[in-house]
């Protein structure tokens, strides 16, 4: 991307317009209407979303592909198990293989879509642990929900992800958006499977340093178009890719803010678009709260702050209460009933 690339982010339209003065946003239930163009150097600006050049449009409103055939037409549930002993909010709590099965099948009674295992706690300050280890904590819990459900494996490293999807997983969820490792674009292209790239600032060790951006919303985009690119470059189609802008991960608090403002941004990628948002240090900040586990409130409302710019995959701690939160939002807001 260059500083000539049109940044549209659509503007959510009321639900009371008619599907003639609207568009659908990445084919879902949430339209359109009209868009803010953005730029490095110039005053946002409103324009009519027909207005917008064919090939943006056509990203913006173009149904995405399901991911793990799960259809992308409604809000999808994604369900975390932390195979770790030092996760930020639940460390310790799913280390034991049986333990994160259970979850998972609680997770899955109370309305989750989807589970993503991870075994390496990419929380801020977090060291690195070999990749046996992460295997060794994660392939038992895959291989005990396996054919419930969808799984997703979280890890950079490509090794795990190799195992995970031999074991069972079917989505390779990246904090790092394949760049941890240099075969990790060609692991996801073997695969086959559909990827997540989420964008950080630094690793988990150093990323809470200070970080910086010139303007973080086109400047996270940017980075993650460049990644996309790349998994084009090495045979893994747009419509396997998902992106996550990364919240929490190299962020402070007016980044967080401003990212989550802006989401609708991103549909310009042309990719699903999953939100982090569960549980995490911006919420205690804003709401005072300084336990994880009693973050569900806030969580539950930025949560639905990211449906209502279309974003189409919640990843959360709180499957139950985000269930019930997104059941009672489709209503109100788009009339449907789960």
């Amino acid at each position: 991307m260059t500083e000539r690339a049109l940044y549209a982010r659509p503007i959510p339209a009321d639900p009371a317009l008619g599907d003639d003065q609207t568009l659908p946003l990445a084919g879902g239930p949430v339209r359109f209407a009209f868009a803010q163009i953005l730029s490095r150097s110039a005053p946002p600006r409103v324009v009519p979303a027909r207005a917008l050049p064919d090939d943006l449009l056509e990203r913006l409103t173009a149904p995405r592909a399901p991911i793990c055939g799960l259809t992308l037409d409604r809000p999808r549930i994604m369900g975390v198990i932390n195979v770790t002993p030092d996760s930020f909010s639940d460390g310790g709590r799913h280390l034991a293989a049986e333990a994160a099965a259970d979850a998972g099948r609680r997770m899955l009674a109370e309305g989750a879509d989807i589970l993503d295992i991870g075994g390496e706690s990419t929380r801020p300050g977090a060291a690195e642990i070999p990749a046996g280890e992460e295997a060794a904590r994660v392939l038992p819990v895959i291989a005990a929900l396996r054919g419930a459900a969808p799984l997703s494996i979280d890890t950079r490293k490509p090794e795990v992800a190799r195992a995970a999807f031999a074991a069972g997983a079917a989505l390779y969820n990246d904090v790092s958006a394949l760049t941890f490792a240099p075969d990790s674009l060609a692991a996801a292209a073997e695969l086959g499977g559909p990827v997540c790239l989420m964008h950080a600032q630094g690793d988990p060790q150093t990323m809470q340093r200070n970080p910086r951006y010139d303007d973080v919303l086109l400047d996270v985009y940017d980075w993650l178009a460049a990644r996309v690119a790349a998994c084009e470059a090495a045979g893994i189609a747009r419509a396997r890719i998902l992106v996550d802008p990364g919240i929490g991960f190299g962020k402070t608090l007016a980044h967080n803010l401003a990212l989550l403002r802006g989401l609708s941004l991103f549909h310009g990628l042309g990719c699903a678009i999953l939100l982090g948002v569960s549980r995490k240090s911006f919420i205690g900040a804003l709401s005072g709260e300084a336990d994880p586990a009693r973050r569900a409130p806030g969580s539950i409302a930025a949560g639905l702050a990211g449906l209502a710019q279309g974003v189409q995959i919640l990843r959360v701690h709180d499957v139950a209460q985000t269930a019930q939160a997104v059941a009672v939002w489709r209503a109100i807001r788009h009339g449907e009933n789960p």
